[in-house]
């Protein structure tokens, strides 16, 4: 096999398996190059045909129905990358673009960029986290585990909750910054730049759980992975799913608000980049957004999207229905 017909050591384009990941999911390598494939920007501008097409050559080939000649593994991979890129796995519908994971990054530059400008007023401080929260709680709403359907006024509230909390610890943690007159102004100035990430941190969090309390509640399924027969719902595979993404939102903006506050220093030093705020803000929003896509596939990768549980650790009513020593559920994004 030659170098480029291998990524990182796993084989480009393998032996195509319909439902399943390119890479491995069993390390952290695999599960990032199989993220970089989700998250791919490429995929927002797939036509409407590109996208049928697709759709219907995995139906094709999941139908055991003779398929061309001409169509190879890289054909069937790139036809799954595109469906599962644009339409939910739970619903079948189409995720809007600035909702998918393959949007997060184009979409989400902007509130991204706005949260780290340095001294900023009240207003334009909740103005972002406003307007980045509300995009998160988008983001998790499209993402989310659909086996059991919500109504949307429980959403509403959830996104109510989760913008409040979001504003009301970036606000109080400002507030506290601004009012400690003891701290020398280099020192002020560098922990006003960093306050972002406590506050997003610890918001972004408390977005996904608000955005999936009612999964909690209700469950979600569990099935077996050879057949994919749905067992039944559960409760603690739910708990799992939302505490895994909501360790992921927890950490993803750890490189994503440490990188800029430590980079922009040295460009500032150019009086090209100070010498107008236009452009100030310009260079400032290419690093944001470059540390955005750089921390995305690395957060996501912390935990498989497929996810499975030991059939001994769910609830004893879905331990009677399967042989099975474990079951597998979609954690969401």
């Amino acid at each position: 096999m030659s170098e480029a017909e291998s990524i990182c050591g796993f084989p480009a384009y393998p032996e195509f398996r319909l439902g399943s990941p390119r890479f491995p999911q069993d390390t952290f390598l695999g599960r990032y190059l199989h993220y970089l494939d989700v998250i791919d920007p490429r995929t927002l501008f797939a036509s409407e045909k590109r996208l049928s097409d697709s759709v219907a050559l995995l139906s094709a080939y999941q139908s055991n129905k003779s398929l061309s000649k001409n169509i190879t593994n890289k054909d069937l991979w790139e036809a799954q990358k595109l469906k599962t890129a644009i339409l939910h796995p739970d619903t079948g519908e189409k995720v809007l673009a600035p909702f998918r994971m393959s949007g997060y990054v184009p979409f989400g530059w902007i509130t991204v960029t706005g949260m780290l400008l340095p001294n900023p007023s009240w207003p334009t401080l909740i103005f972002w986290q406003w307007m980045n929260q509300s995009h998160n709680a988008c983001v998790n709403y499209a993402n989310r585990n659909a086996t059991q359907p919500q109504p949307l006024s429980k959403y509403l509230g959830a996104y109510g909750a989760a913008v409040g909390a979001a504003c009301s610890i970036s606000a109080g943690l400002t507030y506290l910054i601004k009012k400690s007159s003891k701290l020398p102004p280099t020192t002020s100035l560098i922990v006003q730049r960093f306050v972002p990430l406590p506050a997003t941190s610890l918001a972004s969090s408390l977005n996904v759980i608000c955005m999936r309390y009612n999964e909690l509640q209700t469950g979600i399924e569990v099935y077996e992975k050879e057949t994919g027969k749905v067992i039944g719902v559960s409760k603690i595979a739910a708990k799992q799913a939302v505490t895994d993404t909501t360790l992921v939102r927890a950490f993803l903006p750890v490189p994503l608000l440490l990188l800029p506050p430590c980079i922009m220093p040295f460009f500032e030093r150019f009086k090209w980049v100070t010498k107008t705020q236009v452009r100030h803000i310009f260079v400032n929003a290419v690093v944001c957004t470059l540390s955005f896509a750089f921390s995305l596939p690395i957060a996501l990768a912390l935990f498989p999207q497929e996810s499975a549980l030991p059939i001994d650790q769910l609830e004893p009513e879905l331990r009677a229905k399967t042989t099975a020593k474990e079951l597998y559920y979609n954690k969401g994004l």
